[in-house]
């Protein structure tokens, strides 16, 4: 039975509610629920990950959002000011269509509305109405609050419209009681109103947070995110402890008088049925020349790059077979426009001078990436694996990073921009969460704790990769005992603990915008960055699940000093260096490296890699790949038995002598995680 809206966060920006989703979807599971509405403020940021958790849990998962409705027009920047700034409205998607439209709904309060809040109005709600059940929501609706101020016929006559919007059908007067004197006073006027329009009413409950105990760790959320203190009167506050997930029972014994309401949230869940889509990709059309196709233009541009690239080589017939290998599998799996389309932004960024990085990461291992330009690294001569990057056994998108010059990079993205338009190329959500040691030092404020103990404590958390407060207590025993034997710290490290990994903020991504064949907000809910910039709601990986091209425009501060270097030889000493055509095998290069003299030098000149070159003292540039892959966790251990391969070929063996001509440039070591990034 559903009878609660979860506010996975209930600030559009704050991200509050101390809900951890799959633990959520675990106690409705518990409780016997069969079906559980997601209903934030103002924005969808939860929606694919709480739809996911409920699915593996069993529960049917109702996609919605309590929204912001301007009072007028969602362009008026000017109102009456305070509380009627805007009026909060349930929305949720009965079915496909109305998931579409409430995403539009909820885009457009953002890229028009946005003014302290993501706002929409009555002419956005007619025009995307379509799929969509309505409940006039808690205490800050617009029916209710005028039934607080005593106004009942104001209050019926805006019930009567938003009837009209969305169909008496698909609108619903919402009772709530969370112990609120206020709540009491609304809901007899919410019932009367049934009674005399024909209205239905339908009874929920807001959770902000799982357990009836958690309140405690949920208003210390709200003010690490409100920059308060527990202590500060004037603060926001869920007052009554009563924002949890409460059973079918606790929920008829707070309503024995309305139990039709009870039974109509029982009707609404059954007729809600939202299937999200994954893993069909959404690659938009490249627009190739006239008299071509998309396949035939790729195979026109490959054979065009494997002449130049390989041209007299001995081996040409069997690279072309090579080459038509990989095109044969990018063809099956559906990526031709892909590749044309990051060539031509490539291909646009060489032609303005704008300095594009050699490769990174997998993509070096395909020959179609060279022949494209789209890399700048031999494949060939790096014995670099194809199937690394693109397998039609592993069916995902294909992931190629690129790097532009660090103050050039925008002209790119603006040239994106401009060929595919402004509504089909939207930056990307990220979200910062509370770490270990950041959420003891936040808590630690909240609860006006001593600054010199919270920043000790923090201190005491390791620092290693994905650490947890649980792993901190099991590494560090100082920490354990501190935990076990002072009463503060114990509170203070189990409230930590309870809002741990809960997001904090959000920004923008660095380097990820999303490319679409139709404006985004045909896909994913459209949000607004601090700088004014429209990003998605969801993030990198939920984009890519979705079959969303993403691609990483990576600003790469390296290559803009490589190319002021270039230019200043070329004016100072007269000689023009081709900086993709330089010689790798320079002895007084890797010398010079091997002295640990590596500033300015891309990934060598951290303290930890200068000390590690002075040991390996490369002699050619796949002793450097293999030092860069192995000065990381975990591989860090292969190191000695590396450098003692090197320097001792005796000592290298092989568990069997097949092994041998793959492990010999790497001295017996299993070494190929950076072996495609320079």
């Amino acid at each position: 039975m559903a009878f609660t809206h979860l506010h996975v966060h209930t600030e559009y920006s704050l991200l509050d509610g101390s809900c951890k989703i799959k633990e959520l979807a675990e106690k409705a599971k518990e409780l016997g629920m069969d079906s559980l509405a997601i209903t934030d403020h103002g924005v969808m940021y939860g929606v694919i990950d709480f739809y996911r958790a409920a699915r593996e849990v069993g529960i049917k998962p109702i996609i919605g959002c309590e929204v912001y409705v301007a009072p007028n027009s969602r362009f008026d920047r000017e109102t009456t000011g305070g509380e009627d700034r805007y009026y909060h409205l349930v929305l949720l998607a009965e079915n496909d269509i109305g998931y579409h439209n409430l995403m539009k709904i909820v885009s457009k309060g953002f890229v028009d509305g946005f003014y302290y809040r993501p706002r929409v109005d009555k002419e956005i709600l007619k025009k995307y109405h379509e799929g969509i059940i309505a409940l006039s929501a808690c205490l800050a609706g617009e029916v209710q609050r005028y039934l607080v101020r005593g106004m009942y016929e104001q209050a019926t006559k805006v019930a009567l419209e938003y009837a009209d919007i969305f169909g008496k059908e698909n609108y619903f007067l919402e009772l709530q009681d969370h112990g609120i004197p206020d709540q009491r006073l609304v809901n007899q006027g919410l019932m009367r109103m049934s009674q005399e329009t024909g209205i239905e009413l339908v009874a929920t409950n807001d959770v902000h947070y799982i357990n009836a105990e958690d309140a405690v760790a949920h208003d210390i959320l709200l003010c690490i995110q409100t920059g308060k203190k527990v202590s500060d009167e004037n603060r926001m506050r869920y007052e009554g402890g009563q924002f949890f997930l409460k059973s079918e029972e606790e929920m008829r014994q707070l309503f024995p008088y309305a139990l039709q309401a009870l039974e109509n949230t029982h009707k609404i869940a059954d007729r809600c049925n939202v299937e999200i889509e994954f893993g069909v990709t959404k690659v938009p059309r490249f627009h190739v020349p006239n008299g071509y196709t998309a396949w035939d233009y790729l195979k026109k541009l490959c054979y065009e790059g494997l002449e130049r690239r390989y041209s007299g080589q001995a081996n040409i017939e069997e690279l072309r077979e090579k080459l038509d290998y990989e095109l044969s599998v990018i063809q099956k799996m559906g990526y031709v426009d892909y590749f044309l389309i990051v060539w031509d932004f490539i291909h646009f960024a060489r032609s303005n001078d704008i300095m594009v990085g050699p490769g990174r990461g997998s993509a070096a291992g395909s020959i179609v990436s060279y022949c494209l330009g789209i890399t700048n690294i031999d494949p060939i001569r790096y014995n670099l694996l194809f199937e690394r990057f693109l397998n039609s056994e592993r069916v995902s998108m294909p992931d190629i990073d690129i790097d532009f010059c660090f103050e050039r990079r925008q002209e790119v993205i603006d040239y994106v921009v401009r060929k595919y338009g402004k509504e089909q190329v939207v930056q990307i959500v990220t979200f910062g969460t509370l770490a270990a040691k950041g959420v003891i030092r936040d808590v630690g404020r909240v609860l006006d704790l001593p600054y010199s103990m919270c920043d000790t404590i923090a201190k005491m958390i390791p620092n290693e990769l994905n650490i947890t407060i649980d792993l901190a207590l099991k590494m560090n025993p100082e920490l354990r005992s501190l935990y076990e034997s002072d009463e503060q710290v114990k509170n203070l490290i189990d409230m930590s603990k309870r809002l741990e990994g809960l997001p904090r903020h959000t920004s923008m991504h660095a380097a990820g915008v999303v490319i679409s064949e139709l404006p985004v907000d045909e896909y994913v809910p459209l949000s607004r960055a601090s700088d004014g910039s429209i990003t998605t709601q969801f993030t990198m990986t939920t984009l890519e699940e979705l079959g969303l091209l993403k691609m990483d425009f990576l600003g790469l501060r390296t290559l803009t000093v490589i190319q002021n270097a270039v230019k200043n030889v070329e004016k100072n000493r007269g000689i023009t260096i081709d900086i993709d055509h330089i010689d790798f095998d320079d002895k007084e290069v890797f010398a010079s490296i091997g002295t640990g003299k590596c500033d300015g030098i891309f990934q060598l000149e951290s303290a930890g890699m200068k000390t590690f070159m002075k040991e390996l003292k490369p002699e050619n540039l796949e002793d450097i790949i293999a030092g860069i892959s192995l000065y990381r966790p975990g591989p860090m251990d292969f190191i000695p038995k590396y450098l003692k391969g090197k320097n001792d070929k005796n000592s290298i063996a092989y568990d069997c002598p097949q092994l041998e001509h793959i492990l010999a440039p790497t001295y017996g070591c299993i070494v190929y995680q950076g072996a495609t990034r320079f």
